[in-house]
């Protein structure tokens, strides 16, 4: 048995299929390279990385943290995965360059082709019909559906396209996030949903129609929030096991953590799904390749690695960049052990650091400790640990007029709304600052995310004990980012370009 949900982190947007005895999981990554992440499963519970479907979405300034441009809460959303006669496709939408993304592959590892779908399907979701005909659904509140072409480069001129679930009544959120199945000859949508009746809860909801044509029928489908703040689980795609079970996969809002897995069992009755009452706490489902042992979604990292022929490194799965890093600007073989960076433009902050490289914050509490090396930075640089949020907190080496310093920065938020301030290039208020003697640090930075606690701290080693720098930090989860929090290893500067910064010993831990 495992707990449910069995993700403590953020894998929000979730869609989900098998082929054969593997189950594969997509989800939302937004600004972060490489983008689009896909889990591979033998029993739904237990996760690792498969693959991201790409390295760089597009080569522009924004994805680039180019001056003060950027993409926070844009980039891919909700992509949809399907297989279909040996091939992979995964579509999405990138709400930044306002186009719609097919990637399809013929192994799950790729190489990965890219192609564009003219138009903009918010919330996508891709169906091959038996026939070979291929659609998508798409939309908030009005749901449409469109036939493709053949070479799904597009609308078929002539196809079908028509409106087949309109909102009833009055709604905070709109049917959205979309997923289209034909199951025993009948057509399944699902939606998330929030109506006034929930008091702000999502809930799941599930129209059918005997035909694509045909009238689609149904409504709420499930309604549950496992007892947690009234975060309704909701929105993600069905699948069915080998021996014929089906289960939802699903997520929670969890405060500063991000968007959780949660797994919900349900079965048909008179060709309709009906879904467990609630969520269960524990969950136990058979693999189909029982004793598998998985990649860890997190981990610790000595920074030793090799190049291809290339000459080219791929980092651990479980990095990503916060947007496209300057590859002139990193290294992992330079100083072996060492995860180099310097530092190539000018910041106001944390939030437009280049090259920050990032794990998931994983529940109930993590932290990350990790020994830098300062003695190559230039005055008003600032080189250290973060938790990346839009609401961060942080601890960092600094130097001013040849001193070294360590600081406690936070940002906090006198916006109440769930928006933020999407353009913020406030620097956040320093909490603590001590002079030090040494450019050599070792850092420590922990969370706590158990009931929506969401604090973090900074430590920093003197000698062979931990002292605290600053303040417990409460970090808030809104739009501006879009995502949960981060660990994040940076590098910023705010005088001069050219500072670098050394990091080594990275160790992450989960503490339940």
């Amino acid at each position: 048995m495992k707990n449910n949900p069995i993700i403590w982190a953020d894998y929000p947007d979730l869609d989900v299929i098998r082929v054969e005895d593997t189950y594969y999981m997509v989800s939302t990554t937004m600004h972060m390279m490489p983008g689009c992440v896909i889990l591979r499963s033998y029993d739904l519970i237990n996760w690792e990385v498969a693959t991201h479907v790409y390295d760089i979405l597009e080569d522009t300034p924004a994805q680039r943290l180019e001056g003060d441009q950027q993409i926070y809460s844009q980039g891919m959303w909700a992509a949809s995965i399907r297989h279909h006669k040996g091939k992979f496709y995964v579509i999405f939408v990138a709400n930044d360059t306002h186009k719609t993304y097919l990637y399809t592959a013929s192994d799950i590892n790729g190489p990965w082709t890219k192609q564009y779908i003219e138009g903009f399907y918010h919330d996508c979701s891709l169906l091959f019909d038996d026939d070979d005909r291929v659609y998508l659904i798409y939309g908030n509140a009005d749901i449409h559906l469109t036939e493709l072409k053949e070479d799904l480069s597009g609308p078929k001129p002539d196809g079908l396209s028509r409106i087949i679930v309109r909102e009833p009544g009055e709604y905070f959120l709109g049917y959205e996030g979309a997923h289209l199945y034909k199951i025993n000859g009948k057509y399944y949508a699902f939606f998330i949903h929030i109506t006034p009746a929930t008091k702000g809860r999502r809930t799941q909801a599930c129209y059918v129609a005997d035909s694509l044509e045909g009238e689609f029928t149904g409504g709420e489908v499930f309604n549950d929030d496992m007892g947690y703040f009234n975060a309704g689980v909701a929105q993600g795609g069905i699948v069915d096991t080998p021996d014929g079970d089906w289960y939802a996969m699903l997520f929670q809002d969890h405060g500063a953590v991000g968007r959780i897995p949660v797994i919900v069992p349900l079965h048909f009755e008179d060709d309709f799904p009906v879904f467990a009452k609630e969520a269960p706490t524990y969950i136990e489902i058979p693999s189909t390749r029982p004793g598998y042992e998985y990649k860890p979604l997190i981990g610790s990292d000595d920074f030793r690695y090799d190049t291809d022929e290339n000459g080219k490194v791929k980092l651990k799965d479980f990095w990503q960049w916060n947007h496209i890093p300057n590859d002139d600007l990193w290294s992992v073989t330079d100083k072996p052990g060492t995860y180099r960076i310097q530092s190539g433009k000018i910041s106001p902050n944390l939030t437009f650091a280049q090259n920050t490289l990032t794990q998931r914050a994983m529940g109930p509490a993590c932290e990350a400790v990790v020994t830098l090396d300062g003695s190559e930075l230039q005055d008003g640089d600032y080189a250290g640990l973060s938790f990346l949020i839009g609401t961060y907190g942080l601890i960092a080496l600094t130097k001013e007029a040849g001193q070294y310093y360590l600081v406690m920065i936070a940002r906090d938020t006198d916006d109440k709304s769930i928006f933020g301030n999407l353009v913020d290039t406030k620097p956040g208020d320093i909490y603590a600052k001590i002079p030090v003697k040494e450019n050599k640090v070792t850092l420590k930075a922990s969370a706590n995310f158990i009931n929506n606690t969401d604090e973090c701290m900074f430590h920093y080693l003197d000698g062979e004990s931990w002292k605290k720098l600053g303040i417990t930090h409460h970090m808030v989860y809104k739009l501006d980012h879009f995502m949960g929090c981060r660990i994040g290893l940076f590098l910023f500067s705010t005088e001069k370009i050219g500072g670098t910064a050394e990091f080594s010993n990275f160790e992450y831990n989960v503490l339940n």
